[in-house]
């Protein structure tokens, strides 16, 4: 599908990767990894076709189409949501304003006979295509893709200027999704994906048919949606067919043997030039070391790779907080109509590391401001326990940082006891090297001014700390050192995020936040997803009169499915019934347009004036009434995909 053919790219003066070739075969799945500043999202854009190779060429097959999604800088504006997902049905619109042009164009009464067939011919072309993409699906696939990212049916209608730079990735990301790509390019696409999203994301990519390249820094999304690995490796291409754990117990034990080659060589080279200096002036080994000196020049020097240094950080210790570092009493919180909290009871205790989880919009960052006291409520109290102290971290806190500061002034002012090493070293396991840190924070971007937000938090001296999807924009060297470092962290630890390789050592209890439901689970990460596991086997329709309570034995289990398969049958059957009829009248039509498309190729019928009228009149009949069964088919299908979704729907706690 796609050969890269001696690809070469270079940023000022040093080469990111040389001569590299690859192909990337139908049905691949790659995950494309590397060191920060390898040149991974370089790679992607010169496959798209964005960024020009020094030299090389990339070979694509005849008519494959590319999805490709950026890591940043998406903006979409003048149109609904529901306009601009549709917008990705390019190939669609455009078959079908072709068939509306060519209709027309028989009704016309003066066409000759060759003009005719031809544009009979160029229908018939036409349905096929469309059938192929699958046309007649297109607008309930749209919606069912928007949903899977997390938007609501009401937000359909919604201008996409009024959504954050998060919803605006998700929009990016559905419409390469619903266009139907023969390859996805993308990079970083967990990045403001709510653990619903998240695992939705995952079963589509599963059953994607096309290519897969794939920059990720989500070890678990990784692993659960790709089967080979691509590393770029000291400037070239190194292919690897596994999963990424298995890359990575390959890669270190690579590394391992790189080094110790290295050292080898070495010492081998270290020897000759000894025996160099030692006989260079000695005329009966002046042939020797004249060998010995042409060893050495052909001599291929083994490079390893950047060896970054093990950064252990630790917060500094914390003051000691009372049993219960914050308590939240009947606390209610709505923004206009809508109700996010009501009469909520919440405390965190001393030590407790807790998982915020659920979907978007659902309430989890309502609530880390509420505790960490950066927005009000309606009702209730919040209560801070005896000596508690909080730090709080979100995307937008980067924006309070001084403009005017660098980066190593930001830190200095609270970083009692560190030294100017310390810093640079910290500063260092979060992407900022050499005279990065110089930078005014006023010209860094939205990703590094988090970053060093994020820096800042791990300085403060506090006992309660609050983060908000703190590993977006960080790669996983980066996120493994935050990752050690809230792990021995001896204070209290709230965490909004959607990483589950990343909370799996942190968290020790799970909160999931849903609309109108609060469900605590006393265990880790872990324990919560084999939870949600078993509860997806037995969904139930949300009540609007009581709760329904998660029964887990088998007998009950069996019994809630028996009675959802009875209410989801008595609440579709008249539905289905309806489809039943509108799919066989539909096919009656279709064969009937078949058949008036060979009858106005056929000559006895186009040579006759009266016979070709009625022919031409009965095929715009069917094709008008077609267009209105089709039209009834996708809208009885949208309120059945609305009943079904209800049955989804896991019940409030």
């Amino acid at each position: 599908m796609i050969d890269l053919q001696n690809i070469s790219l270079q940023f000022g003066g040093n080469y990111l990767f040389k001569n590299i070739s690859y192909k990337i075969n139908a049905g691949d799945k790659i995950s494309l990894v590397g060191a920060n500043g390898t040149g991974k999202s370089s790679l992607l854009k010169i496959i798209y076709g964005t960024l020009q190779p020094e030299n090389g060429v990339v070979a694509k097959q005849k008519r494959i189409s590319l999805g490709y999604l950026p890591q940043e800088n998406i903006l979409h504006k003048g149109k609904t949501l529901v306009e601009e997902a549709a917008s990705a049905l390019t190939d669609i619109k455009f078959l079908q304003e072709k068939e509306s042009e060519i209709t027309s164009l028989l009704s016309e009464p003066l066409l000759s006979d060759d003009e005719q067939n031809d544009l009979v011919n160029q229908l018939g072309e036409v349905h096929h295509k469309l059938e192929e993409l699958d046309s007649y699906t297109a607008n309930a696939r749209t919606e069912k893709i928007l949903t899977g990212l997390g938007f609501e049916e009401s937000d359909f209608s919604r201008m996409t200027d009024e959504l954050s730079g998060g919803w605006q990735m998700r929009i990016a990301l559905a419409k390469i999704l619903i266009s139907q790509n023969d390859v996805l390019l993308m990079d970083e696409p967990t990045n403001h994906l709510d653990l619903d999203s998240l695992e939705w994301l995952i079963s589509f990519l599963k059953g994607y048919k096309g290519a897969l390249l794939l920059v990720s820094h989500d070890k678990h999304f990784v692993n659960e949606v790709t089967n080979k690995t691509l590393e770029i490796f000291l400037g070239k291409i190194t292919p690897y067919n596994g999963k990424y754990d298995a890359y990575l117990k390959f890669a270190k034990e690579r590394n391992e043997m790189l080094e110790q080659q290295y050292l080898l060589q070495q010492k081998k080279i270290k020897e000759t030039e000894n025996f160099i200096q030692r006989f260079r002036y000695k005329a009966t080994k002046a042939k020797q070391v004249q060998s010995r000196i042409k060893q050495l020049e052909k001599v291929e020097l083994i490079e390893l790779p950047e060896s970054k240094e093990d950064i252990k950080i630790r917060f500094p210790e914390p003051p000691q907080s009372g049993r219960i570092t914050i308590e939240l009493k009947q606390l209610c919180k709505s923004y206009g109509e809508k109700n996010i909290f009501h009469n909520l009871d919440f405390s965190i205790e001393r030590g407790e590391k807790i998982a915020l989880v659920g979907p978007n919009g659902a309430g989890k960052t309502t609530l880390a401001k509420i505790i960490s006291g950066k927005i009000s409520f309606d009702k209730g109290e919040r209560l801070l326990g005896y000596n508690t102290s909080i730090a709080y971290y979100a995307q937008d806190v980067a924006d309070v940082l001084d403009p005017d500061l660098d980066i190593l002034e930001t830190l200095e002012g609270i970083a009692e006891g560190k030294t100017i090493g310390q810093l640079r070293s910290l500063l260092g396991s979060f992407l900022f090297s050499g005279d990065d840190v110089f930078k005014k924070v006023g010209v860094l971007s939205g990703g590094e001014k988090s970053r060093v937000a994020l820096t800042k938090i791990l300085l403060t001296k506090a006992n309660l700390i609050i983060l908000d999807e703190p590993t977006n924009h960080l790669d996983i060297s980066s996120k493994e050192v935050l990752q050690q470092a809230l792990t021995a962290f001896n204070g209290s630890l709230v965490l909004v995020s959607h990483d589950v390789d990343f909370l799996r050592p942190i968290v020790n209890k799970v909160i999931e936040i849903k609309r109108n439901s609060f469900k605590v689970f006393l265990d880790g990460i872990e324990y919560y997803l084999s939870k949600r596991e078993e509860s997806q086997n037995i969904k139930v329709p949300k009540s609007t009169s009581k709760s329904v309570s998660l029964i887990e034995t088998k007998k009950d289990l069996k019994r809630i499915e028996a009675e959802l398969r009875h209410k989801k049958f008595h609440a579709t059957k008249d539905i289905l019934k309806e489809i039943t009829v509108l799919e066989k009248e539909i096919e009656l039509l279709e064969n009937n347009e078949k058949k008036c498309e060979a009858d106005l190729m056929n000559e006895k019928i186009y040579t006759d004036p009266q016979l070709i009228r009625q022919t031409q009149t009965e095929y715009n009949l069917t094709k008008e009434n077609l267009q209105k069964k089709m039209n009834r088919w996708e809208k009885v299908n949208h309120e059945l995909l609305q009943i079904e979704r209800k049955f989804e729907r896991l019940p409030p706690s």
